[in-house]
């Protein structure tokens, strides 16, 4: 079992950078595929960013590819979001979740189901 909490949320005017990072207890982090995701208020929780356990593959949502950049430090249990060229639009409840694979591999699912264990957030809100 993974706990994970988020930090780094915040504040900013758009075309800020924020860099959101994710904490995770345990000693097999580096089995846990890890991801990104947000809600915007009245709107479903979306992907945003995924990375594999490996760390030899990442994946984005459209709508921040070329922008955001996910990471991970398994020597920190870490994974962090770098976001730049924030948008008002890109405002939302961040979310770090985690999923255990067996294996090392490239696979970075885009979807929620996989994920079994999730932080509880944290706020960014970006400016006009």
């Amino acid at each position: 079992q993974v706990h994970l909490v988020e930090s780094g949320g915040g504040l900013v005017q758009a075309g800020g950078s924020l860099r959101l990072s994710c904490a995770a207890s345990g000693r097999t982090f580096s089995r846990y595929v890890m991801g990104w995701f947000r809600q915007a208020p009245g709107k479903e929780r979306e992907f945003v960013a995924a990375i594999s356990n490996s760390g030899g593959s990442a994946d984005y949502a459209d709508s921040v590819k070329a922008r955001f950049a996910i990471s991970r430090d398994n020597a920190k249990n870490a994974v962090y979001l770098q976001m730049n060229s924030l948008k008002p639009e890109d405002t939302a409840v961040y979310y770090c979740a985690a999923y255990l694979r067996p294996g090392y591999s490239d696979y970075a699912p885009r979807t929620q189901s996989p994920y079994d264990y999730w932080g509880q957030g944290t706020q960014v809100t970006v400016s006009s």
